[in-house]
C-alpha cells in the first residue's frame, strides 16, 4: 500500500473561543468562510431502537461532511452521545459505507471495541467519542488510515460501547497497529485491555460469547 504524502493531511483541532467568534461572525457571508477539505467525505448516522420497525428502518443518515468546518458545525449542533436514550447509536463512516457489518466494505473486517460501564458515561464518554472522531477524519492512523471504515458509539443500559471498524480482519499487522494507535490517542490506561472482533465471528452471536482475535 502506498504511503500517504504528509502534506495531504489536515489537522483537525478544536476551535478556540476566538476562532468560534470569527466563524459565527462570518456565517452571514458564505464567501468569507475558507473551508479546509478533509482527505475523505464522511456520513453521520443515527440509530434509534424502535422495536415496531425493521432494524434498517431505524437507521438514517443525519448528514455528510467533507471539511473541517462542516464537521465542527455538525458536532456542535448534535446532542452529545452521553445524552442519547438507551438503545440509540451514532455512527460516522466514510461516504458510501453503511454502518452495518453486511455492507460489502465491512463484511470482511471487524472492530476494535471499548466497553464503558454506566458510571463512565457522564465523565468520559463524550471526550472518548470526540477523540475517536478526530482520529477518524484527521487520518490519524497514518499509512493504515485506508483500512478504516468508520466508528460507532452505542448507548446501552448495561454499559456503552465505542467501536472502530476496519475493512479487512485478515490484515493482522495493520489491525494491531490501528488498535495500538487508538488506545494511545484515547489515553486508555495500559492496564485496561481493548479487543478486536471480526464481524464474521460476531454475526448471529451474543457479544459475551465472541472471542477477541487481538488485544492491546
Amino acid at each position: 500500500m502506498a504511503e500517504r504524502e504528509p502534506d495531504q493531511r489536515v489537522a483537525v483541532i478544536r476551535p478556540g473561543n476566538a476562532e468560534q467568534e470569527e466563524e459565527e461572525a462570518s456565517m452571514g457571508d458564505p464567501d468569507s468562510v475558507i473551508k479546509h477539505p478533509l482527505q475523505n467525505s464522511w456520513a453521520m448516522w443515527f440509530f434509534k431502537n424502535d422495536k415496531t420497525r425493521d432494524w434498517k428502518d431505524n437507521l438514517r443518515v443525519i448528514t455528510t461532511f467533507d471539511t473541517v468546518e462542516d464537521f465542527w458545525g455538525l458536532y456542535n449542533h448534535t446532542l452529545p452521545a452521553s445524552k442519547l436514550q438507551s438503545g440509540c447509536d451514532y455512527s460516522v463512516f466514510k461516504a458510501g459505507i453503511q454502518p452495518m457489518w453486511e455492507d460489502a466494505q465491512n463484511k470482511k473486517g471487524g472492530r476494535w471495541l471499548i466497553n464503558l460501564n454506566k458510571s463512565q458515561r457522564q465523565p468520559h464518554l463524550d471526550d472518548l467519542w470526540l477523540e475517536t472522531l478526530l482520529c477518524l477524519i484527521g487520518e490519524g492512523f497514518d499509512e493504515y488510515s485506508d483500512d478504516i471504515c468508520g466508528a460507532t458509539v452505542n448507548i446501552r443500559t448495561k454499559g456503552d460501547k465505542l467501536g472502530l471498524w476496519t475493512r479487512d480482519a485478515s490484515r493482522n499487522d495493520a489491525t494491531r497497529k490501528i488498535g495500538m494507535k487508538l488506545k494511545e490517542s484515547l489515553n486508555v490506561p495500559p492496564k485496561i485491555v481493548i479487543g478486536f472482533q471480526a464481524h464474521s465471528d460476531t454475526a448471529g452471536k451474543a457479544g459475551s460469547t465472541v472471542k477477541n482475535r487481538f488485544t492491546v
